[in-house]
């Protein structure tokens, strides 16, 4: 569910926010591993606006028709503008990436890079002032965002554990800890990042990376011998996949810098009942 005024901005441009809608859902079968099949939409509207609509429906087919996604159904009313999307996908069976399958000793792997979404958010919110041409490079990681579907796909029966970071890696990589009952040790300076997230002072870069939200790469462990074909996968899509860490026995989320020192980040991800 996509509330205006809470996951997207009311003047937001439609053609957008029908991608966006579409690919955050997405973005929950990639990694589960899952192929696409069809979804539904519910949406209420404060009013009916025909070439408002029509954008709306161009982002979101297009984005359909990528993946092989099939609208099948849904409803329509009046109220506050609100997506609400629900997604189907198949994968063969025992073969679903899960949250409760990470092991001590797997790597932790993330895909493409992190914290664009929320550097570009922080411009918007006024909390920083990107210059151009950085905050145009930026913005699309934001307003349509790539659900990583391939690679989901191809790491069936690779990875161990597997989630999409749509809350901030420090949150959403708890929730493998949590459910598989481990911990992590996460070297913070390995985390990938683009080359104007790179350009900001170093605690902006923490904040991003680690707690921004909005990326929607995946999040997966795999045991050390699968590093060769994890990189293989990355090389054959043409998408990065960086080792960040490992899964400890021990419970909790360990940040460390590249020197083994704990990093002094302690912030957190987004909680959609408790942040603002």
């Amino acid at each position: 569910m996509l509330v205006s005024g809470r996951h997207f901005f009311p003047d937001v441009a439609p053609r957008s926010l029908g991608h966006k809608a579409l690919a955050v859902n997405l973005s929950d079968l990639a990694a589960m591993g899952a192929e696409p099949r069809a979804f539904t939409l519910a949406l209420a509207l404060p009013d009916a606006q025909a070439a408002w609509l029509s954008e709306l429906a161009a982002g979101m087919l297009e984005l359909a028709d990528a993946h092989g996604c099939e609208l099948i159904g849904g409803d329509t009313t009046r109220g506050p503008l609100t997506l609400s999307l629900t997604v189907f996908g198949d994968v063969p069976v025992h073969k679903a990436l899960r949250r409760d399958a990470a092991r001590p000793g797997d790597d932790i792997w993330i895909s493409g890079t992190l914290g664009d979404a929320r550097l570009a958010l922080g411009d918007f919110r006024g909390e920083w002032l990107l210059p151009e041409p950085d905050f145009s490079q930026v913005r699309p990681r934001m307003d349509t965002p790539t659900p990583r579907i391939a690679l989901g796909m191809a790491l069936r029966g690779v990875a161990h554990a597997a989630l999409d970071i749509s809350d901030g890696l420090v949150g959403d990589l708890g929730h493998i800890l949590e459910r598989s009952q481990v911990g992590a040790l996460l070297d913070v300076d390995a985390l990938p990042r683009s080359t104007v997230l790179a350009s900001q002072p170093e605690a902006r870069q923490l904040e991003c990376t680690l707690a921004g939200g909005d990326d929607y790469e995946l999040c997966f462990t795999a045991p050390v011998g699968e590093r060769d074909r994890i990189a293989a996968i990355g090389a054959r899509l043409g998408l990065a996949v960086t080792r960040v860490g490992a899964i400890t026995p021990e419970a909790g989320l360990r940040l460390v810098d590249r020197e083994g020192n704990p990093s002094a980040y302690h912030g957190t991800s987004f909680d959609h009942f408790a942040s603002p």
